[in-house]
């Protein structure tokens, strides 16, 4: 199987377990984190993943995580998890990037992402600096003061006991949790809540009580839990660790109406990443042992970090109603159905307590109930269901506020009371922080896909040598936005230029990088450099890039593009010949007028980047009508079947005949992407015209200022014969001036070509020699130097285009208004 790079001088033999030896046990540690998609592709990856394994998140974000194996793909198959099993552990051989084998122990839990799609958290206890207590054997001592045997966790808050109760209750062993925190070895918002108060044991050295811990596997409905954290000090006085001690209680026999308040410790709210399964979950813990009704509403949209929350005087609010659970035997009808968006009126109560941030009990008689059922007719249901007490309650999470739970009783209950309040505020506020964390991706998604789509162009250039239609589709996986692009570029003597480019690894950097490069491909462009020597100039520019990021790199971010592909294509519609080169990009396939569909055979260029190796170019002769289609491999790989069928499917597709190019692509990407692409898919299909003789005429002159007004003459009489004889005057002082500079400057042969280009006019002048002119300033006395002055003021634009023998200096007239 492919591996991923390993470092020069590498001795795959070695085999360095990253536990148990006397190596380790003095090194400190941190959690190496990844998450890895169900098809087995890796889409996150942290620092200290990096500090694991020796990758950087730019070589591993995007590739299968059965290239970190040491063993092979087959050791992948046998490790893969039963379908629903909702965590794994176990111990795998992985290669360091170095070459080193490793025996990790890692921890895997499943968890479903925003876009419905299932993910596996994976984490590893990652071995650094000396000096940490957790792995040096700890005195009985520590554990002898536990007033009940369960886990200790050292000053860096990893575990490093565990007693056999917690064993049980966790189902993983005290060696398969020492070094890990305890979000990682179990992710739920109770975790997080139980390390922040272990924090404060360890900063004050006071002890602290948490009313709930992680929930147990097959704990009865019945049995909450009690969490007792209490500093562990060392003879000297020094907190060294904290103990953690959960205590399972038995709810206590209690009046008949009181038994229905459920165990919100153990409800199941926040274990999703996914905003609307969590609204669901809140509003199934609440019914019916809370509550006889739920609304459960999210901002609509999400707000951003950085928004300040509105104030009390705000409103109307856009909500979404995401979730609704009625116990009622007649449910409720709301005009505003799940997934429908509805306003709150201002000064509205639930605008009210979202504004305020505080949770509410109201009568159904209240005035400020009867004010709102008045004003929202999605209010309505409030007085036909014979409800009579409402509570509201604020989802509120990092100081922002995300939306409101509506909750209601009928009159065969009693009213809330301020501890159902607070019961209902604790279910809320685990569901806001899983929404909170569930939308931040989402946000981050947003922004690289507006700055991707910002970078590419929003419109085709005006050009007559080619048809053009495009297509560019993002990734639909967790991996997000990648670095794809094309580019159409007009370029001197009515050529146009067709670019499509893809960069390593996904993500905000990415499409920066990409950013960068288009710019770089269209400064370059416009020089009008072959495509050989153009792609030279960007695998310098990528490797300056590479070496001014070094210290980013080593942080796990991108490293200026090494390892972009790229595909660059000149047309000339004079001579309708095309000009093509890649570096390390698949070739563009073509389809013939008849419908023959077959690849260019192009020299394959390594990857941008990496230096050293030529680029080579080939010219071919494209009839008019022919088809170019330039891709990007996400195209090829959408397809579950290998790269020959994938190019077989696509040559189907562009064979069959087609009124426009839109439909041309339309078919390509229906026949090719079965479902969402796991990489960016860009696609520029083009049909190329022909400037026939009749807009093309060229003129052989000789090394003679005589010949000057002859060129002036045969020039206006061309122009004549065009109908564009408004433009002679313009014409022939640029034909006089280019000329002139031919004859004095240059070398014969000398050649004068006029161009009519739709509403663009042409004049080039080529001469044998590669001295290029340059356009300065004559002083006020100076008899010469204002030729190319005159000529760039007449001009649209104007320039120097070098040839293997000689060059061409042209100017652009535009038509448009004569």
């Amino acid at each position: 199987m492919e591996q991923l790079p390993t470092s020069p001088g590498e001795r795959p033999e070695e085999t360095n377990p990253v536990h148990g030896a006397a190596h380790d046990q003095r090194a400190s540690t941190a959690t190496a984190t990844a998450t890895v998609s169900d098809q087995g592709i890796v889409t996150e990856w942290s620092e200290d993943a990096r500090r694991l394994l020796g990758y950087a998140a730019s070589e591993v974000v995007g590739v299968p995580a059965s290239r970190l194996l040491a063993d092979g793909g087959s050791e992948t198959v046998r490790r893969i998890p039963a379908p629903g099993q909702e965590r794994w552990n176990g111990t795998v051989a992985l290669r360091h990037r170095d070459g080193r084998r490793l025996e990790v122990p890692l921890l895997a839990h499943r968890w479903t992402s925003t876009s419905g799609t299932d993910q596996w958290l994976v984490v590893s206890a990652v071995a650094g600096e000396p000096g940490t207590p957790w792995a040096e054997p700890l005195p009985e001592w520590t554990f002898a003061q536990s007033p009940c045997l369960l886990a200790v966790f050292d000053a860096d808050l990893r575990l490093v006991r565990a007693n056999a109760g917690m064993e049980k209750m966790l189902a993983l062993t005290e060696a398969e949790m020492r070094g890990l925190r305890l979000p990682d070895i179990a992710p739920d918002p109770v975790s997080d809540a139980t390390e922040r108060s272990m924090r404060r044991v360890l900063e004050t050295g006071e002890p602290q009580h948490v009313d709930a811990f992680v929930p147990s596997r097959g704990a009865g409905a019945e049995q909450g839990w009690s969490t007792s954290l209490a500093p562990l000090r060392d003879p000297e006085g020094r907190v060294r660790a904290v103990y953690l001690a959960a205590h399972g209680r038995t709810a206590p026999q209690v009046a008949p109406q009181e038994m229905l308040l459920p165990n919100l410790a153990g409800a199941p709210v926040g274990t999703t990443s996914d905003t609307t399964r969590t609204a669901e979950q809140l509003a199934a813990a609440a019914v019916p042992g809370l509550a006889d009704f739920a609304l459960i509403d999210l901002l609509e949209p999400l707000p951003r970090e950085d928004e300040a929350s509105f104030g009390p005087a705000a409103g109307p609010v856009s909500v979404c109603r995401t979730a609704v659970r009625s116990a009622m035997e007649e449910t409720p009808q709301s005009p505003v159905g799940v997934g429908e968006t509805t306003l709150y009126p201002p000064q509205s109560p639930p605008v009210a307590c979202m504004a305020t941030g505080r949770g509410a009990v109201f009568a159904t008689t209240d005035p400020a109930i009867a004010l709102w059922t008045g004003q929202d007719p999605g209010a309505a249901w409030i007085n036909e269901y014979a409800t009579h007490s409402l509570m509201l309650v604020p989802l509120r999470a990092g100081g922002t506020t995300l939306g409101l739970a509506v909750f209601s009783r009928q009159q065969h209950r009693e009213p809330f009371r301020p501890e159902d309040l607070r019961l209902a505020e604790e279910l809320a506020s685990r569901a806001a922080l899983s929404v909170h964390k569930a939308s931040r991706p989402s946000r981050e998604h947003t922004s690289t896909m507006t700055l991707q789509r910002s970078l590419l162009p929003h419109t085709l250039p005006n050009q007559s040598a080619l048809d053009i239609a495009t297509r560019y589709l993002p990734a639909g996986t967790e991996a997000g936005v990648g670095g794809d692009w094309f580019d159409v570029i007009p370029l001197s003597g009515a050529r146009v230029a067709l670019v499509v480019g893809d960069v390593v690894g996904h993500g905000i950097r990415a499409s920066a990088t990409m950013g960068r490069l288009r710019t770089a491909v269209r400064t370059l462009a416009d020089v009008d450099l072959p495509p050989d020597e153009l792609l030279t100039h960007l695998d310098d520019l990528i490797i300056h890039l590479s070496a001014d990021e070094a210290d980013r790199e080593s942080a796990g971010e991108s490293a200026g593009g090494i390892g972009t592909t790229c595909l660059y294509v000149v047309y000339d519609p004079v001579t309708s010949r095309c000009t093509v080169a890649r570096a390390g990009h698949p070739p563009p396939a073509v389809v013939s007028p008849e419908g023959s569909v077959y690849l260019l055979d192009v020299p394959a260029g390594p990857p941008l980047g990496l230096g050293g190796l030529p680029f080579e170019t080939i010219e071919v002769e494209l009839p008019e009508g022919s088809i170019l289609a330039l891709y990007t491999d996400g195209l090829l790989q959408a397809r579950d079947h290998d790269i020959d069928e994938a190019l077989d499917s696509m040559f189907a597709a562009l064979a069959r005949p087609a009124a426009t190019l839109e439909t041309v692509c339309d078919r390509v990407l229906a026949t090719m992407l079965s479902h969402r692409p796991d990489d960016d898919v860009a696609l520029l299909v083009a049909r190329t015209r022909a400037l026939h003789a009749d807009k093309v005429v060229m003129w052989d002159l000789s090394s003679d200022p005589s010949v000057v007004g002859d060129a002036r003459r045969q020039a206006t009489d061309q122009l004549a014969a065009w109908g564009l004889d408004e433009a002679a005057f313009v014409t022939e002082l640029v034909v006089s001036e280019l000329v002139t500079n031919a004859i004095r400057y240059g070398q014969p042969p000398i050649q004068l070509r006029l161009i009519h280009e739709d509403t663009t006019l042409i004049c080039e002048v080529s001469d044998a020699s590669n001295t290029a002119p340059h356009m300065r300033r004559a002083r006020t006395f100076d008899e010469g130097g204002r030729g190319l002055m005159l000529v760039a003021q007449l001009a649209q634009r104007w320039g120097t285009r070098h040839a293997p023998i000689g060059k061409t200096i042209w100017a652009e007239q535009s038509l448009v208004g004569f």
